[in-house]
């Protein structure tokens, strides 16, 4: 039996009270054999009116406070692995903002190091011969190899946060003193700009890592 989707009343019983007292009709009431398979909670409601997702009254899961308060620690592992991506997005922003082609693939192959084997598969992906060595690359492969030129007015992917705060929900980022470049292509003398740009915060259980976790049948 499949709970989803349900609207909860005011006082929050819907999905997760349904499916244990469903779980206790048929395991107490008929004798069957059966278990209750319900997700951790997110910590977003559970401080609210609502309360965690371990049910109520007489359906729940106890010791709720287990149950509600980060159970198997799953969460916290999406949020840093979501959060990590973020940080890598707006690292890789501000360097390509501010730094030229030859620098960046400089920083990718430095001292003529060799390609490696992720780094050849790009190649190809490109369009690039992959047995070319890093000095064999012309300045337009260079800078293909290079940079990835995200368009910033495209960028979908939030930070997550397990509590709902509303106050995260549109933020701007990169406002610190440190965070400012001098665009690349910049005639001397240029004053540094702040590189800044707008995103948010989603709840974690809401993210793309999280419906990844879902979807996964094996590590």
């Amino acid at each position: 039996v499949v709970v989803t989707g349900i609207n909860p009343t005011p006082l929050g019983e819907g999905k997760s009270t349904t499916t244990i007292g469903l779980a206790q009709a048929l395991g107490a009431s008929l004798k069957k054999k059966c278990f209750a398979c319900i997700r951790q909670p997110s910590q977003g409601p559970t401080f609210g009116i609502k309360g965690g997702a371990a049910g109520g009254g007489y359906a729940q899961v106890v010791p709720m406070e287990e149950f509600n308060l980060h159970l198997t620690g799953d969460i916290h592992a999406v949020t840093a692995a979501n959060n990590l991506l973020a940080a890598a997005i707006d690292t890789r922003l501000f360097h390509e903002d501010s730094q030229s082609d030859a620098a960046l693939f400089k920083r990718l192959c430095p001292g003529g190091k060799p390609f490696s084997a992720v780094m050849k598969r790009r190649l190809a992906k490109l369009g690039i011969d992959e047995n070319k060595k890093p000095e064999e690359l012309t300045e337009e492969e260079q800078s293909k190899f290079a940079r990835l030129d995200f368009d910033k007015s495209t960028i979908t992917w939030n930070r997550v946060l397990d509590t709902c705060d509303r106050h995260l929900r549109k933020v701007n980022v990169g406002v610190g003193p440190k965070e400012t470049i001098k665009p690349r292509g910049s005639e001397p003398g240029t004053p540094r700009v702040q590189h800044d740009r707008a995103t948010g915060f989603d709840i974690t259980v809401a993210s793309e890592v999280m419906a990844v976790l879902a979807l996964s049948t094996d590590l």
